[in-house]
């Protein structure tokens, strides 16, 4: 027996509990994994609120992280005693997950935890710092460099934005930050942001095409903000894409696209291939330095995951939240 949170559904009413579980549940995987940590993001929140119908399979163990070591492995990639880490891959939405004790995956789905890193410190990071990373690779590899101009990061104190500013600053950018938290931009400032903008200058429906003031951007937003980011972009720039905290619309027009060049990058996390994600871990395990993850990060029980899930949603959590599954 383990102790995971469990959604289930009867007819249309979602119910969820901390409870334990008989491993003979557990479904099919080549590895199992004693996972030591968790974490919260959006879309755990979603998951285990109900907010959105990210949940296709019931029951299911939420969690779109974790960092553990590998029990049992009939996959010959790995064996008992490895560190490893899992992001995304449809895990907690359609594959029991991370908030858990105990998980079983498929061993193609996991990385190896970077040296760089504890498990706890995986896991301050988890999807969303891996996504920042994605983001970053996907801006210098599309030609965006250092002294070119300022790099935008919208949603910057969640958990992407935050990790995106701080390994933008390492890469040599000049990062500005954009969030509806006034209150934060010293957080913003020590990860490494030099100005903050407020966010309601890029939430409301803006001009086609605005005066260029950024050289790329990492938007964690969508909607309308995503468009004004776009019509701002300077020529030849590129916008990095990967959220929708304002919306799933994209409003606006092709003419930053076809007048200044701007390129739109998609940056998927959950399906990238293996190789973007070896990247990425790399990138983080050479570029962030582990001291702000204690400034990124909070800790919290598996208990309190329910309970916390929905102050992430509201708007009332900072930077990052990892559950220690085993307390």
């Amino acid at each position: 027996m383990f102790n995971a949170i469990l959604i289930e559904k009867e007819d249309e009413t979602q119910s969820v509990k901390l409870t334990q579980v008989d491993e003979a549940q557990l479904p099919e995987g080549d590895v199992t994994i004693d996972v030591a940590y968790s974490t919260l993001n959006y879309k755990d929140g979603l998951a285990i609120t109900g907010s959105s119908p990210v949940v296709r399979n019931f029951p299911m163990v939420p969690g779109i992280d974790l960092a553990g070591t590998v029990r049992e492995s009939s996959n010959s990639e790995w064996k008992a005693g490895d560190k490893v880490v899992l992001n995304g891959w449809g895990v907690g939405e359609v594959h029991w997950g991370g908030l858990a004790q105990v998980a079983r995956l498929k061993g193609e789905w996991l990385v190896p935890l970077p040296a760089a890193f504890s498990e706890k410190q995986a896991m301050a990071i988890g999807t969303a710092g891996y996504t920042a990373a994605l983001c970053v690779d996907a801006l210098v590899n599309g030609g965006v460099e250092p002294g070119q101009g300022e790099i935008l990061v919208t949603g910057a104190t969640g958990g992407v934005g935050s990790v995106a500013v701080a390994l933008l600053k390492k890469a040599g950018f000049e990062v500005v930050g954009s969030t509806g938290k006034a209150s934060e931009a010293d957080y913003l400032e020590k990860l490494g942001a030099s100005s903050v903008i407020d966010r309601a200058e890029l939430s409301e429906r803006g001009k086609p095409l605005q005066r260029e003031r950024w050289a790329g951007v990492v938007d964690t937003v969508g909607s309308f903000t995503l468009a004004n980011a776009c019509a701002q972009t300077k020529y030849g720039g590129a916008v990095a894409a990967c959220g929708l905290a304002q919306g799933p619309d994209f409003n606006t027009t092709v003419m930053p696209f076809i007048l200044r060049g701007v390129r739109l990058l998609g940056v998927d996390s959950v399906m990238a291939p293996r190789p973007l994600r070896l990247a990425a871990w790399e990138r983080l395990g050479k570029d962030l330095d582990p001291a702000l993850l204690e400034v990124i990060a909070e800790e919290i029980s598996l208990e309190d995951a329910v309970s916390t899930a929905s102050d992430l949603l509201e708007g009332k959590v900072r930077g990052r939240v990892v559950v220690d599954v085993n307390s």
